[in-house]
This record gives structure tokens, C-alpha cells and sequence, in this order.
């Protein structure tokens, strides 16, 4: 039976990147239920980094993953446009007061010039220049890779079915064979809770949710210019895509089961729906349509640290929508708080206590 100093349960982005920060330090092995590593959240991305995004609380950790994102080469200018009726400016007004201490330039513009085909009644707008596309597969293939080059074992198709504490280690049964580590990280996403009941570790309320994907082929073209375009109320959000095609969601937080959920056709109905009442293009062609799991804490915030209860047994979940453009920073966060040692420079004026995993000790 092989050993490991950590094993870790999920190979999405949350696992990926921190067995890429710890890969130095330990010897880890990473588990992976699917026979592809990040299939169900990491990998049906929409793909664009927003400060603003996943509001205050995770703001730090977006800002700070920022430069390591741009030095790598895995952010591209967009900005993101956030619009409103006048019925929204008291939105629009709190959106703005809730980032005026963060440094994030946020301008008040006239959003029509900047969307052709701007239905009238929409007059408020915000621009947030910082905003841009994100290269996820290239950002999870650079962390699987470096995670391999520094020894960590990737093993694929290998469900967790039992972990039991002995000794002072962890027995890890999977679908790939039976292992031992003295720390089991649950970074299984959308299966973090029952991942956690599995291992005798109390839940925390981590819930999926079904978010919905649309590319459609607009009538004009989405002019290449177009910025990612952002309801301020939270019914859709869309951006450009190579060729005049057009990335949409209607913002949907469905809860579901974890699973390999599958866009509702009222779903894709309600989305197109949205944009038309926005813009008056039209829709020349639904060309694909798919489905993806965010799954969150109860207080949207992520989950990091060692379970209060059960001994080695840590967390990296709860990472909702927001997992990608933070995974820099959070990853961090994590193998500083998992490791024992000084954070890194990147992150060591971020507080990491609301992150933490011991606020559900009254849940445990």
C-alpha cells in the first residue's frame, strides 16, 4: 500500500492548483472520480475574471491572483460592462459604494455607445476595465502539469469509497486501490459535503447549482470590441467570442444533485429571452448549449483549513463560480494554512480568517 504525506480528493481546479503549491513540500497524491480531471465545473467555465465578481468578500483573493494570472499569459483584456434601468440605480448606486475602498476602477459611462443594438431603456452603466477573458483549460493544464513535475501521482477514475482514520494516518479506499496519507484534502467541489461524510467529517452546507451556457451566432455579428456585458440585477450575462459569436448565460442558480447536469431547454429559453429584452439583435443560430456545476458555502465564501473535529482531515471547497480567477491566490491561502509555514508574499496581507473552516464549528 502506498503512502503519502496528502491525498487529495478532486482534480478540478481547487485540487490541481494546490497540489501544484505543495507538490515542493510533500508527496501527494491526487484522486480523481472522473476519467478527465475537471469535467464537471473547471472545464464548463464562462470563462472571464471580474474583481468585482463573487462580491467583497472574495474580491481580495481576485485581485491578488491578477499580476500571476497576466505574467503567465492566461488573462486577455475584455472589461465588463455592468448595466441598469432606472429602476436599478439604487443597484447600481450599492454596487459601486460596496468596491469604493478595494482600488478596483470602477466608472460610471452611458452603456449604449458601447453595445450596438442597446434597447433604449437601458441607461445606467459601470465599466469595470480590469475584467478579461481567462485561458481556464491552459491555467488547469499548468497547474496539472507542474503538479506532475513535482512528483505529484494523478489517478484517474478512482471514486472515493471509504476513509478511515488509524494511527494517526488516513486509509484512502478508491476505485484506483487503497491508499495511506496522513492528511486528506477535500477539494471534491460539488461533492466536498459528501466527501466530508465519508471521511466522518461533519458537512458545511456546500450546495451545487446548475448554471446554464448558451453560444449563439447573433444577427449582426457580437463586434469584436464588445465587452463581457453584465445585468446588474443578476438575470444574464453575455460576451464576445471569436467569429461574432456570442457567449450567454441567464444567471441561473439551480439546485441540483452533484451530477453531470445537462442544460434545461427552458433554461436556454429564459436566456434568449433576457438578451432580446436587452438588445434588439437577432438570433441567427443556437449553435451549443451546455451545463455547469458552482457549488457554494452557505455564506458564498470558500473553504479552507482543517475540519475543527475530525484530525487531518482539511478543506479546499465552497469555491462556487469564482474558483478559477481566484486559484492563484487560493491556493495560496490553502497550502500556507495546510502546510504550517509563512503565507506567500501574494497573499500575506489578504486576512484568511473568513475562509476558514472552523466558522462551521456550530455546524459540526
Amino acid at each position: 500500500m502506498k503512502q503519502y504525506d496528502i491525498a487529495i480528493i478532486g482534480a478540478g481546479i481547487a485540487g490541481a492548483s494546490l497540489a501544484a503549491a505543495i507538490a515542493p513540500h510533500a508527496s501527494v497524491a491526487m484522486f480523481e472520480a472522473e476519467d478527465v480531471p475537471g469535467y464537471h465545473a473547471t472545464g464548463r467555465s464562462a470563462a472571464f475574471w471580474s474583481e468585482t465578481y463573487g462580491g467583497v468578500g472574495v474580491q481580495p483573493l481576485t485581485t491578488a491572483s491578477g499580476p500571476v494570472l497576466r505574467a503567465g499569459g492566461f488573462l486577455e483584456p475584455l472589461g465588463s460592462l455592468h448595466i441598469g434601468r432606472t429602476e436599478d440605480a439604487r443597484a447600481i448606486d450599492a454596487f459601486l459604494a460596496a468596491f469604493d475602498r478595494t482600488g478596483i476602477v470602477l466608472e460610471r459611462v452611458d452603456p449604449g455607445p458601447m453595445v450596438p443594438g442597446l434597447r433604449e431603456d437601458w441607461t445606467l452603466g459601470v465599466i469595470e476595465p480590469s475584467s478579461a477573458y481567462i485561458d481556464v483549460a491552459g491555467l488547469h493544464a499548468e497547474y496539472l502539469g507542474r503538479a506532475r513535475r513535482g512528483g505529484v501521482d494523478l489517478l484517474l477514475g478512482a471514486p472515493l469509497r471509504a476513509a478511515t482514520r488509524d494511527g494517526g494516518r488516513w486509509l484512502v479506499e478508491t476505485g484506483a486501490g487503497t491508499f495511506a496519507a496522513a492528511v486528506l484534502v477535500n477539494a471534491a467541489g460539488a461533492w466536498a459535503d459528501p466527501v466530508a461524510r465519508i471521511a466522518g467529517a461533519a458537512p458545511v452546507g456546500i450546495q451545487a447549482y446548475r448554471r446554464t451556457m448558451v453560444q449563439l451566432r447573433p444577427d449582426p455579428p457580437a463586434a469584436a470590441s464588445l465587452p463581457h456585458v453584465v445585468d446588474i440585477s443578476g438575470n444574464f450575462y453575455f460576451k464576445p467570442e471569436p467569429g461574432g459569436r456570442l457567449w450567454l448565460s441567464p444567471h441561473d442558480e439551480t439546485a441540483v444533485e452533484p451530477g453531470d447536469v445537462q442544460p434545461e431547454e427552458l433554461d436556454v429559453a429564459i436566456a434568449i429571452d433576457r438578451l432580446e429584452h436587452a438588445v434588439d439583435w437577432k438570433i441567427a443560430a443556437v449553435e451549443r448549449r451546455w451545463a455547469g456545476l458552482r457549488s457554494f458555502a452557505p455564506d458564498r465564501l470558500p473553504v479552507y483549513g482543517f475540519d475543527p473535529v475530525v484530525p487531518g482531515f482539511f478543506w479546499c471547497a465552497g469555491q462556487g463560480g469564482f474558483g478559477i480567477q481566484t486559484a492563484p491566490a487560493g491556493a495560496a491561502v490553502a497550502a500556507s494554512l495546510l502546510l504550517g509555514g509563512a503565507p506567500d508574499p501574494m497573499v500575506a496581507a489578504i486576512d484568511a480568517a473568513p475562509y476558514a473552516a472552523e466558522r462551521f464549528r456550530a455546524v459540526a
